[in-house]
């Protein structure tokens, strides 16, 4: 099991990872050690509950692909270990974002004070205007 906290818990089989060399600065230990994380986790043949399946699937996020693939790349730190935990992180962050159900928003109107206040505060402002005209 991957180790993501208590609300889902995702085996190690959904997860393809594999490590790729990094890219940018870092001297000549970029050119020889694989230390970026290259994780991919297929949403349709995972073991998710369908409700959340739709949502990563609806998600506008560049990480995931046409085919409901979900593509994380982890390069921040050194060493493997350190990308491996911070890619199995943001993919935990991806789905419990899913999982939370948006309330509806109940439309609501301003109170009757808060539409007095509105036209007192208009009438004041538009004294302030008339008091700047030519004085005939």
């Amino acid at each position: 099991m991957a180790q993501i906290p208590d609300p889902i818990p995702i085996p190690e089989s959904e997860i393809e990872i594999n490590f790729i060399r990094a890219s940018g600065a870092g001297g000549q230990n970029v050119n020889k050690v694989s230390s970026a994380v290259h994780l991919r986790f297929d949403i349709r043949n995972s073991s998710l509950p369908d409700s959340c399946k739709e949502r990563l699937l609806a998600l506008s996020d560049q990480r995931v692909t046409q085919d409901g693939i979900i593509i994380i790349k982890a390069q921040q730190y050194r060493t493997q270990e350190q990308n491996k935990e911070e890619a199995l992180r943001r993919l935990h962050q991806i789905i419990t974002d899913a999982m939370v159900v948006a309330r509806n928003r109940r439309p609501t109107r301003p109170g009757k004070n808060a539409r007095k206040k509105r036209t007192d505060m208009k009438k004041q402002r538009g004294a302030i205007k008339a008091l700047r005209k030519k004085v005939s």
